[in-house]
């Protein structure tokens, strides 16, 4: 089962603390105010909680978007 967008939007939005935020795969964290270094590495603990997944510190950075977090969680589960 493929890991969708609203899953990741869920745990964005509650990790910073805002009910609004517009997310889509386009969306980077530069876009976001609340999405600040010290957030980045709250979400992607949350992320691999939820998922059960570990990244790479290699991974991590690479991450441009929304949609490579999504890509890397999907591939990762598969």
């Amino acid at each position: 089962m493929a890991i969708q967008l609203q899953d990741i939007s869920q745990i964005i939005k509650k990790t910073l603390d805002n009910q609004y935020i517009d997310i889509t795969t386009e969306t980077k964290a530069s876009d976001i105010p609340e999405w600040d270094s010290l957030n980045h590495v709250y979400l992607v603990v949350a992320i691999e909680k939820k998922f059960k997944v570990k990244f790479s510190s290699y991974e991590i950075i690479s991450w441009q978007c929304v949609g490579d977090i999504l890509r890397d969680i999907n591939n990762k589960i598969a």
